[in-house]
């Protein structure tokens, strides 16, 4: 092998490896796990993950994996690398802190620390579920208008906040070149939460109008928000949730330029919201195939190459909050915050990690807002503009996720548009079936959620905090991963209320500790996932444990000696259920088995029925 000409030989003395050695090496490992004939491409698909949308993650890329289309240079089209030639790189994206305290007053002291504190800027809940859209003024008093930009998000009320902001600009004097920010009118974001369409044309034309003004009056302010986070807070997958901003951006632009804006102003109003998972690929993904979808949209719309840059706002997920060991959000946000900079937003929130719980102290909006600074100041991420570029992996799955997501809109234009599709229940339906999949995978734990469905805590002190006012309602569901788990443990919290004691089961454990101590463990991180106390011992313990279930715990080679035996000595003691944690099989006087891959959520529904959790 020829020497590199720069003096680096590192391991150029190495003979290349093909892609058929490593399979080779794959086979063995598949034989040794006890799975046998799967060779070359088989042993490869035989470790290959399908996830949502059909998309398949592979064990191993490679530059023959990498099919995607030229993803250009940042700042130019199609985007994929970034809406700006500089990225991140000089100043790092935009903190942005959410608030939607209702006390105008404590608003206005959360804001003025957010923003003495790293936050650049602010996103500012009104109307009902949030700040009096009157009491604008008192929660942004103090706040230097000309340097923070504010973000607006008033719901209906968008026209009326706006007029607050205005109005707020003319008073303290602040030139009309320096307003920054977005007063967040979505009608169609606003329609499906809401289910309510009968002011739908009115706000369209308000929101034209509101725009109209902006690009006349006020160059760095934008009037329209394109909020996707509604469908992925229904339950929407990755292509679902591009999808839908895609049509609800078109729907916009068609809009705009009716009301005689140019294609560049119509773009240049709109600011797309995206949610940001812990799922850390998929959102680096989502962010570079949002802007390369939108690039191609409004190129065939007659933008300039420079006005089909798409501005991002990402957001990190409500789905994937806990409000059970809720700490650990803290690490969740984390992951979903590099992602959401690595894959090039603009500007970026991350949710307290008490949010579930109500409106978020002091403390929790300094951990949230710390951790953009750890990632900007000391993990240095802004510094490199697209990160993540160059990644055959990441390249190729923003190239499929780009296909299914612009598969999704092409159904939703056929349907007549967003509008319609909505009205008729089109994007309800999908997104249901969506949510229902992934439904049945947290329920069998091929989803975990740490802290909930995994290694949960029965006895940890949750922080009590105010009640948030509760969000607008009637369209499209919201939901959580650990909705089911938590709804099962607040059932065990009521009881343990009411008589003292949470719901039992008893682990009986059959012979010594090296037998058993696998699915007894097993099995306990598995019933306190739905608020079931677990007591370990021999059946001769069972009398006198307060429990009404028991549950087997051994090999299958001492259940085939015992576990008949035991059963019968369980029931005989005054055991209402007796289960056995393993694969299920033919063991006599067993009612059921726990195992990995069950249904859990009906396994301990049906546990906390015989129980009477309730009573």
């Amino acid at each position: 092998m020829t020497a590199p000409t720069d003096g680096l030989l590192l391991a150029a003395e190495f003979p290349d490896a093909s892609r058929e050695q490593w399979q080779h090496l794959v086979e063995g490992v598949l034989r040794k796990s006890g799975t046998d004939n799967v060779p070359g491409v088989l042993a490869e698909d035989a470790l290959t993950t399908t996830i949502e949308d059909g998309l398949r993650a592979r064990p191993l890329y490679t530059a023959e994996d990498d099919t995607a289309p030229a993803s250009g240079y940042p700042g130019s089209a199609p985007f994929v690398r970034g809406g700006r030639a500089q990225g991140t790189a000089v100043s790092g994206w935009d903190v942005r802190q959410h608030h939607a305290d209702p006390d105008p007053a404590r608003a206005n002291e959360a804001v003025l620390g957010d923003l003495e504190n790293g936050v650049t800027s602010l996103w500012l809940t009104l109307g009902q579920s949030g700040l009096p859209v009157a009491e604008l003024p008192v929660a942004l008093r103090g706040v230097y208008l000309d340097l923070a930009a504010v973000v607006l998000d008033a719901g209906a009320e968008f026209g009326a906040a706006a007029e607050q902001l205005f109005a707020l600009y003319a008073e303290r004097g602040v030139p009309a070149s320096e307003a920054r920010g977005n007063l967040g009118a979505d009608p169609l974001g606003l329609l499906a939460r809401t289910g309510d369409g009968a002011a739908t044309a009115t706000q369209l034309a308000d929101a034209a109008a509101l725009a109209a003004r902006c690009d006349r009056e006020l160059p760095g302010l934008r009037a329209l928000t394109v909020d996707a986070t509604g469908y992925h807070e229904a339950g929407a997958s990755t292509a679902q949730e591009l999808g839908c901003s895609l049509a609800t951006g078109v729907a916009y632009l068609r809009e705009l330029t009716a009301a005689g804006l140019s294609v560049d102003a119509a773009a240049a109003q709109l600011e797309f919201r995206y949610a940001a998972t812990a799922d850390q690929f998929l959102t680096i993904a989502k962010l570079r195939a949002a802007r390369r979808l939108w690039a191609r949209v409004a190129q065939v719309s007659g933008a300039s190459a420079a006005g089909a840059a798409q501005r991002q706002h990402a957001v990190t997920s409500p789905v994937m909050m806990t409000g059970r060991d809720p700490w650990v959000n803290m690490l969740r946000t984390t992951v979903a915050c590099m992602a959401a900079g690595v894959g090039g937003a603009d500007s970026v929130s991350v949710l307290p990690f008490d949010a579930e719980l109500g409106l978020p102290d002091a403390f929790a909006r300094r951990i949230a807002r710390n951790t953009q600074s750890v990632l900007l100041e000391e993990s240095h991420l802004a510094r490199v503009i697209d990160p993540a570029g160059g990644s055959w992996y990441v390249e190729q799955l923003t190239d499929e996720l780009a296909h299914a997501a612009w598969s999704w809109f092409q159904e939703i234009e056929r349907a007549g548009g967003l509008r319609a599709a909505l009205d008729s229940g089109l994007v309800s339906a999908r997104i249901a079936e969506t949510w229902a999949e992934r439904s049945a995978d947290l329920a069998h734990r091929r989803e975990p959620i740490t802290g909930v469905s995994e290694f949960p805590h029965l006895t940890e002190q949750l922080p009590v905090r105010t009640a948030a006012p509760a969000p607008v309602s009637g369209g499209l569901p919201r939901v959580r991963r650990a909705g089911a788990f938590e709804a099962l443990r607040k059932r065990s919290d009521e009881r343990l209320a009411a008589v003292g004691a949470r719901p039992k089961v008893y682990l009986a454990t059959i012979g010594p500790a090296s037998a058993h101590t696998g699915r007894s463990s097993f099995a306990a991180n598995l019933f306190q996932a739905g608020g079931i106390e677990t007591v370990h011992g021999t059946a001769e313990g069972f009398a006198n444990s307060g429990a009404s279930v028991a549950c087997l715990c051994s090999s299958d080679a001492l259940y085939a000696e015992q576990a008949e035996a035991v059963a019968a000595e369980l029931r005989g003691t005054g055991a209402q259920r007796v289960l056995l944690a393993g694969k299920p099989g033919l063991w006599a006087g067993v009612d059921g088995y726990v195992f990995a891959g069950c249904d859990a959520v009906a396994t301990l529904t049906s546990l906390l029925d015989l129980i009477g959790a309730d009573r």
